[in-house]
């Protein structure tokens, strides 16, 4: 099965068309105030305005209200939200209330308890990270082999490092973002070589 590609943290129009061109199956803003990589609802839409139907736009979210994730999902701003801020299992049930769209929820991974966890959880799909997003480092990978559900590999992975992750993993998808960064922005050089490394291990 192909690894599906999810590059976060886009912000730019510049980001947008880049991804056009390399045709990631998921790409993410990011609503969390504290990150560098913030942007609003309104630049979101816009952005959201320019992305090829083909993609699908998440998400992500820490700690935010479940009644506003679902504003913007059923307003079509996002078509996917991924949690990122340790939410209980009640928010998802909540979030099930309020809108059909699909859940990704992030699980830092330190021990194989946390990978139990990540199997016990009622979101549709599971992303298992090394800390609280964004940070550039990996977790121990060993970890995963106890992992049973399809999962998205998220943390500290770059163009030089995906492919032996697909290889060694085999992840229902990756997830990367300062790993395709310059100071700070993204690089189109290097989403696209991220994309190369990881469709070159199907």
């Amino acid at each position: 099965m192909r690894t599906k590609i999810k590059m976060c943290g886009l912000t730019r129009p510049e980001d947008i068309q880049a991804a056009n061109e390399i045709m990631p199956e998921y790409i993410g803003f990011v609503f969390a105030l504290k990150s560098s990589r913030y942007v609003s609802p309104e630049t979101a839409r816009g952005l959201k305005r320019l992305l090829s139907p083909e993609i699908l736009a998440v998400g992500v979210f820490v700690r935010e209200a479940p009644e506003v994730i679902a504003g913007l999902l059923n307003a079509g701003v996002i078509d996917m939200a991924q949690l990122h801020g340790g939410e209980p299992e009640e928010e998802i049930r909540r979030l099930r209330e309020l809108t059909e769209k699909p859940v990704i929820k992030a699980f830092r991974i330190e021990s194989g308890r946390d990978i139990d966890l990540a199997q016990a959880s009622s979101a549709d799909y599971v992303l298992l990270d090394s800390g609280s997003g964004g940070t550039g480092t990996a977790f121990d990978w060993n970890l995963t082999q106890h992992a049973e559900r399809p999962y998205f590999l998220a943390g500290g992975l770059t163009p030089e490092n995906a492919a032996r992750a697909v290889d060694l993993l085999h992840p229902y998808g990756v997830d990367v973002s300062s790993g395709i960064e310059t100071d700070g922005k993204k690089d189109k050089r290097k989403m696209a070589a991220f994309a190369a490394a990881v469709r070159k291990e199907e």
